[in-house]
């Protein structure tokens, strides 16, 4: 959305007021209307889609937007102070303007996932092109302000009411704008398409008023000038958009190896398949690595086993679409029913229909117990009533991030987790990497204290030679993702948020996943949970008692004074 300062004095060396040759006063301030209505459409898009790709690619909405939108909001006003120089020669300076903003904006989504895959990070990226396009945003004001009273003065209207129609303009185009990406450019196009269109209807808008409604103040030179750069600014958008599934292609193997088997981009999140026929898939959600085939007992066994030690007839799992999960619960033959509920059924069609990933998981979602739920799982607990509460709730969720990530380990989550056990029944919680977030793992624990759990904080070292490089839980990201390649979740560290959380001090730790077994009751009342697991249940992954019990003593050791929980207003597992 364009911005300026209220009061713009005329251009010193203006042309004078002379109606357009080719149109009358009000149509010709009809047009530059439609160009600024246009031109803010175009900025709020290329604002927003940076804030998408890089939340995207990092995981840290709340971070991402912040540093799009100060950023951006700063370069509009030293454009604005740069604009100066150009107002004695408005239209012309306006369509080269145009021109390169279009470029600019068109490239800027190739831009930053190009960073992302081959450079290994996004922050000086996504700094650089909101800079650069805040600066040509912000030049285009008094460009358009100068133009306008022109016009505006042939059809005889004072200087405010212009003002007053630059402005409505501007934010009519903001608000279609805005409302055009998430629901209509997004879905259709794409993020790469997306942007690369939106450059290509910047650089028509800006060329055609120009050329069209101000060509009398333009020399011959002038003219040439603005045809040839805007023809070779819409060839390079045109070649990029038909090369953009080729660049995506190339991007994709970059990050994730030469082995891309599925790669689909849902309404929710980008889901990547990879691995080679014959052998164990690696899984990635947004980046993400979900599941590493060769890992398969990492740490689902360690986070299930130890909340179905008593009555487990009714299972509720949250997330847990890969089914690995599942799989843990399905090995005790009394378990009666399971309840997957998570945001994204592709996911779980993936675990249930691709060979290797549905062996991986043993095709628990092929068994008549198990029924699953597309919901997001905060929502669905919210809104669930009238329901047989479950024994066992198991919480299989990428761990926790700023924005969005804090809500799934939120004080208000776990409350409405507790109304949905059954007497007795206990909640087990994975609560992310040890090593590299020990705060983020001790705030989950302080709130399901406040939520009213008693709780039982553990860890299990890692199974022999599953270090950190080689696997990691459900949500984190692999130190790298094939022989050579980019860390997936590179820039998520650079940028500050949801970034890699395996590195090589967890493989030296051992113990790199931290786990939370909690049961109703207060705190200073009850007990803690015992760690064990139910007899007669053995088999690959499964951690002994002597193990959950020095994984407890272990943490216990290293835990920090007393710290407040997280809430949905307040939430604390920032960068």
């Amino acid at each position: 959305m364009l911005e300026a300062p209220p009061d713009v004095p005329a251009a010193p060396s203006a042309p004078e007021a002379v109606a357009p040759e080719r149109t009358g006063p009000r149509a010709g301030r009809f047009l530059v209307l439609a160009a600024v209505f246009v031109c803010a459409a175009c900025g709020l898009v290329y604002e927003l889609e940076l804030v998408a790709l890089a939340s995207s690619l990092t995981g840290d909405p709340v971070t991402q937007a912040s540093v799009v939108l100060s950023v951006m909001v700063f370069a509009m006003g030293v454009g604005s102070l740069l604009a100066k120089r150009l107002r004695c020669r408005a239209a012309v300076g306006f369509g080269l303007l145009e021109a390169v903003l279009a470029l600019a904006g068109g490239c800027s989504a190739l831009l930053l996932y190009g960073a992302f895959a081959w450079l290994g990070g996004t922050r000086h990226a996504l700094v650089g092109v909101s800079l650069l396009l805040g600066v040509l945003i912000g030049a285009e004001m008094p460009l358009l302000m100068t133009l306008i009273q022109r016009v505006s003065r042939c059809a005889r209207q004072d200087a405010g009411g212009a003002v007053a129609d630059l402005f409505a303009a501007d934010y009519v185009g903001a608000l279609v704008g805005g409302l055009a990406f998430p629901f209509l450019l997004l879905p259709w196009l794409g993020q790469l398409t997306t942007a690369l269109a939106t450059g290509a209807v910047n650089a028509l808008a800006g060329g055609a008023l120009v050329l069209w409604l101000f060509h009398r103040d333009l020399t011959g030179r002038e003219r040439l000038l603005l045809w040839s750069v805007n023809a070779a600014v819409l060839a390079v958008l045109a070649g990029a958009a038909a090369l953009a599934d080729d660049f995506e292609r190339a991007a994709r193997n970059a990050v994730y190896g030469a082995h891309v088997r599925v790669a689909v981009r849902t309404h929710v999140q980008e889901v990547v398949l990879t691995g080679p026929p014959d052998g164990p898939p690696d899984l990635y959600v947004d980046g993400r690595l979900r599941v590493r085939g060769g890992d398969r007992y990492r740490h689902h066994p360690a986070l299930v086993h130890p909340a179905m030690r008593g009555r487990h007839a009714r299972v509720l799992v949250l997330g847990g679409g890969d089914g690995l999960a599942v799989r843990e619960v399905l090995r005790y033959a009394d378990v009666e029913s399971v309840t997957v509920v998570g945001p994204d059924p592709v996911v779980v069609r993936l675990a249930r229909t691709d060979p290797a990933l549905a062996r991986l998981n043993g095709r628990a979602f092929g068994d008549r117990r198990v029924r699953v739920v597309p919901a997001e799982p905060f929502h669905w607990l919210r809104t669930a009533r009238g329901g047989t509460p479950y024994d066992v709730v198991v919480s299989d969720l990428p761990p926790p991030a700023g924005g969005a990530g804090a809500t799934p380990y939120s004080l208000e989550f776990y409350g409405l987790a507790a109304r949905h056990l059954a007497a007795g029944g206990r909640l087990a919680v994975h609560a992310g990497p040890l090593p590299e977030r020990p705060r983020a793992y001790w705030t989950v624990e302080a709130s399901l204290r406040a939520a009213g759990f008693t709780t039982r904080p553990y860890t299990v070292a890692a199974p022999a030679g599953g270090g950190a490089a080689s696997g990691h839980g459900e949500g984190a990201a692999p130190a790298t993702v094939g022989a050579g390649n980019r860390s997936a979740r590179g820039a998520g560290a650079d940028a500050g948020g949801g970034g890699v959380e395996g590195s090589a001090a967890a493989a030296d730790a051992g113990y790199d996943r931290g786990f939370v077994l909690a049961v109703p009751g207060d705190p200073r009342r009850t007990r803690p949970p015992a760690l064990g697991v139910a007899a007669g249940v053995d088999g690959e992954g499964v951690p002994s008692a002597a193990a959950l019990e020095a994984g407890a003593r272990r943490m216990e050791r290293s835990r920090p004074r007393a710290l407040p929980p997280s809430t949905l207003t307040r939430p604390r597992y920032g960068p």
